[in-house]
């Protein structure tokens, strides 16, 4: 298969570094430091002390690759518009796309879900329709990252923890070239699998880290100092349960409390966020993948969302003055 990875950021290169390792020929369109070193060094995998390298055709031009089987789409959210106007080259007629991203994506209400939303464009993520337009929802198998990886240097992925990717159409629909995509993916050592609604699984996860990514962002500390503040805690909460109305809303209901899902959270002991990471490092954050697109969702479900609304206000004045928004 022709395969390549767009954004060989962390979560880019740890999916890349699976395909090379099920025997795939990997291209890669990145830029500046990355490009060279990928050029040069091809893709490194750190785990722990072992050290996987593997070979790489790097290029800045998508142009240069041609249409491909697979494209991995790795980039944070405010990038991807970015992505969208140049990605064609890539795509043809079965070219699958896969999408490893935080938040909500543009292709969260296609495929006949979402009851009476089915089919709206989400204006906080996908304003004037380019990114559809670009990548239309049949090409598109959506991605759940359940892993934590970061970079040491251009090109150098460090795995920490997890190894799940949760990938399926937005339709739901069964096929075997997904199926045929998850088993590379399995081949190369990452325990993927299908989902049947892959909606819910990115739900699910947001629901989690729509809080703690912006949280963390304005406070500058870890998971563990956030959820061992009651108040803090019990704020968070508040935003949860307006998230968990507006799922049930649009068919994703969620069976915990925000107590259960902060007991997953703090066994990850002293984490920070890769909100917090966009921060130090000064990279543009994911605030509308995460927070917006739920306040827009509140408006459009009829949920009230007072909390959400707080901690996206303060959010977005923070992360404006620091010129990350």
């Amino acid at each position: 298969m022709n395969i390549c990875i767009y954004g060989a950021g962390a979560i880019g290169g740890w999916i890349g570094a699976a395909f090379a390792q099920a025997d795939q020929q990997l291209n890669v369109v990145a830029r500046g430091a990355t490009l060279d070193a990928l050029r040069r060094d091809g893709l490194v995998l750190m785990r722990g002390e072992q050290r996987t390298q593997v070979p790489v055709n790097a290029v800045d031009d998508p142009a240069a690759l041609g249409v491909q089987d697979v494209v991995v789409i790795a980039v944070k959210a405010p990038s991807l518009a970015a992505v969208a106007a140049r990605i064609a080259p890539l795509i043809g007629p079965d070219t699958l796309v896969l999408t490893a991203m935080n938040g909500v994506p543009w292709w969260f209400l296609d495929g006949g879900f979402g009851g009476a939303l089915a089919g709206t464009r989400l204006q906080a993520i996908d304003p004037d329709g380019a990114i559809a337009a670009a990548i239309p929802a049949r090409h598109v198998v959506g991605g759940v990252v359940h892993a934590s990886c970061a970079l040491d240097a251009p090109g150098v992925v460090r795995h920490h923890f997890g190894n799940g990717l949760i990938v399926g159409t937005p339709s739901g629909e069964a096929s075997e070239r997904v199926n045929a995509l998850v088993a590379l993916l399995v081949r190369g050592g990452i325990e993927a699998r299908v989902s049947p609604q892959i909606q819910k699984d990115v739900w699910y996860k947001l629901w989690g880290n729509m809080t703690v990514n912006p949280i963390s962002a304005l406070t500058g500390v870890t998971t563990d100092r956030i959820l061992a503040d009651d108040e803090v805690r019990g704020f968070i909460s508040a935003v949860m349960l307006e998230a968990k109305e507006i799922g049930a809303r649009i068919g994703i209901p969620i069976a915990e409390m925000p107590e259960d899902r902060h007991a997953v959270t703090r066994k990850l002991g002293a984490f920070k966020t890769s909100m917090l990471q966009d921060v130090e490092a000064g990279r543009p954050v994911e605030l509308d993948a995460l927070v917006t697109v739920v306040h827009e969702l509140g408006q459009r479900t009829g949920v009230p969302t007072p909390f959400t609304a707080a901690l996206l206000g303060l959010a977005r004045l923070r992360t404006r003055q620091l010129g990350l928004y």
